[in-house]
C-alpha cells in the first residue's frame, strides 16, 4: 500500500507536506514528486499511466492557479485521485484552483478537499486504503477516537475554567 503525492511545483510542498506527515503517522508509504501538467506533460502522462503498475493505491494531486494536475491525472489513471486546491501566489484567492479541481466532467472523478486541505487528503487516502486493509482501518479508528478524546478533554477544560 502506497500513496503517491504529486504537486505542480515545489512551492506547493509546504501545503502538501501535511498529507505526507499524516500518512507517515498512519504508517502508509508515500511516493512524492513534482509533476507539472503544463511544464512536464510527458512526465504527467507517464506518471498517470503507470502509477498503478508501481503499487500505488491512491493518488493525491495538489495544484494552484489553473490547477489542471488532479484532473489530468484522473483522466489517465484507473486509481482514485484526491485533488488539493492550493492557494498560490498567482491564484484568484484560491477560487480558480478550487473550481478547476471540483468541476470535473462526468466520468473523470476527482475527490476534492478544501483549499490547502492536504491533511484531509491524506486522511481520505488512508480511509480508502483502510476499506480493504484491516491494519490501516484499525489505525484510522484509533485516530478518530483520539479526535473525540481531544474534544471531550477541551470541553472539560472550558467547563472547569468557568467555575
Amino acid at each position: 500500500m502506497k500513496v503517491a503525492i504529486v504537486m505542480g511545483s515545489d512551492s506547493d510542498l509546504p501545503i502538501m507536506q501535511q498529507a505526507i506527515d499524516i500518512l507517515k503517522e498512519f504508517e502508509i508509504e508515500t511516493e512524492v514528486d513534482i509533476v507539472s501538467a503544463h511544464r512536464t506533460p510527458e512526465k504527467l502522462v507517464d506518471f498517470s499511466n503507470n502509477a498503478h503498475k508501481r503499487g500505488i493505491s491512491v493518488i493525491i494531486a495538489g495544484a494552484g492557479g489553473a490547477a489542471h494536475l488532479p484532473g489530468m491525472v484522473a483522466s489517465m489513471s484507473p486509481l482514485p485521485v484526491i485533488g488539493v486546491p492550493v492557494k498560490s501566489s498567482n491564484s484568484i484567492d484560491g477560487w480558480d484552483s478550487v473550481l478547476s479541481i471540483l468541476q470535473m466532467p462526468g466520468g473523470v472523478p476527482v475527490a476534492t478537499v478544501a483549499l490547502n486541505g492536504a491533511k484531509n487528503a491524506g486522511i481520505l487516502a488512508a480511509q480508502i486504503i483502510g476499506a480493504t486493509n484491516s491494519t490501516v482501518l484499525d489505525i484510522i479508528v484509533a485516530y478518530k477516537e483520539s479526535l473525540k478524546t481531544k474534544v471531550i478533554e477541551a470541553a472539560e477544560r472550558v467547563k472547569a475554567a468557568q467555575q
